[in-house]
């Protein structure tokens, strides 16, 4: 498409244009979204993104359907991300109006824009300035059926992704409230992997938060519990060995089945090695029996990545205590040269992992926020 093309397509995607017209041409973009050429074509051109954002509030169900789905697969590139924040206020307050019919497309898109740090960041702000508030976000998450018209299962990812970030953190993890606790049934979640994933993300990041530890492995709380379980298996241990599991861990049932998704049995194990992070949080975890249920599973797991986390965990569970001055492991101070190399390496990750992305056609919206739509 070149720029006389653009320039006469662009002139099609206003309010006032003629529905069949403006159909024809918001069905005609997200067919181009449906290509990485097409994506890359159009997360190039602010002026597109600004009007589906505005055919998003049209007349017509299926021109805003079309333009919500656009924008979702647009937004997986963090280059749309800019643009696509000016949309913030109206996004958000039409996430939570209990009777908008699209909410579900407005949740995938804000999962998306909130994966990047520095968006991520703007959606708080708006989420704060639009006096909404993280209370109300976690209110919709959970209460069932507040949407008639839509699941919310993708405020699950949201969360994870604003938990990011230090300030929500602190919401979440407030000790007068009773916020993390409302989150840990949800770890069990079987109608939704993205809700759930969601949840466990969330729950993952609140534990780099080592002053917390004891308070959320302490009986006001309990989350062990909910991290272990979805990790547990039909398999039956010795009395002695039973004695020290969570009560809730004892005497599972023969059709007890782990956690399907490799990728949330990761996050729940990464989950439960940062609260072993400090010396009063490792005892913790271990007099609960930790090791009885990460063994089995490392017997039972196929996934590489899944593996390396166990044994991960494995290690720290049967290690020697660190030596005097390291205890609190998050403290450590790493080499610089080391430490060099370990960010060279996530960086090279993270951008094989965003190439995938980016050469992804497949419909439907995946796990991690990086919904592509169809």
């Amino acid at each position: 498409m070149d720029e006389g093309q653009a320039r006469e397509l662009l002139g099609f995607l206003h309010l006032d244009t003629r529905p069949d017209i403006k159909g024809q041409a918001t069905g005609y973009i997200l067919g181009l979204t449906g290509s990485v050429e097409g994506r890359m074509l159009l997360a190039g051109r602010p002026d597109f993104l600004e009007a589906l954002l505005l055919l998003t509030g049209d007349r017509s169900l299926a021109v805003v359907k079309d333009s919500y789905h656009s924008l979702i697969n647009l937004s997986v590139a963090a280059a749309t991300h800019g643009a696509l924040a000016k949309g913030l206020p109206a996004l958000l307050h039409r996430l939570l109006d209990p009777g908008y019919a699209f909410a579900d497309q407005v949740c995938t898109l804000l999962s998306n824009l909130s994966r990047e740090e520095a968006t991520c960041r703007q959606v708080f702000r708006a989420v704060q300035e639009e006096g909404l508030g993280l209370a109300q976000v976690l209110e919709a998450f959970c209460t069932e059926g507040y949407n008639k018209k839509a699941a919310l299962h993708y405020l699950g990812p949201l969360l994870s992704n604003l938990s990011q970030l230090p300030e929500t953190r602190e919401f979440l993890l407030d000790r007068s409230r009773c916020v993390v606790q409302r989150l840990l049934p949800y770890t069990l979640y079987e109608a939704s992997a993205i809700r759930r994933g969601g949840v466990i993300g969330t729950l993952r990041n609140c534990c780099f938060e080592y002053k917390y530890h004891e308070w959320l492995l302490g009986a006001e709380v309990d989350l062990l519990p909910f991290l272990l379980l979805p990790l547990a298996g039909p398999e039956e241990f010795p009395e002695a060995e039973m004695e020290r599991l969570p009560v809730d861990l004892q005497y599972l049932p023969q059709d007890k089945q782990r956690e399907k998704d490799p990728d949330i049995r990761k996050m729940l194990l990464e989950a439960v090695l940062l609260l072993t992070a400090t010396k009063a949080g490792r005892q913790l975890v271990k007099e609960k029996g930790t090791y009885l249920v990460v063994r089995e599973l490392h017997q039972w797991e196929t996934e590489p990545d899944v593996l390396a986390a166990c044994e991960k965990l494995i290690q720290v569970l049967i290690g020697d205590e660190p030596e005097a001055g390291m205890e609190n492991l998050l403290e450590v101070k790493i080499p610089e040269d080391v430490e060099e190399q370990l960010q060279r390496l996530d960086r090279e990750e993270e951008r094989q992992q965003r190439q995938q992305e980016m050469q992804s056609e497949g419909p439907g919206a995946q796990m991690g926020s990086q919904g592509l739509s169809r």
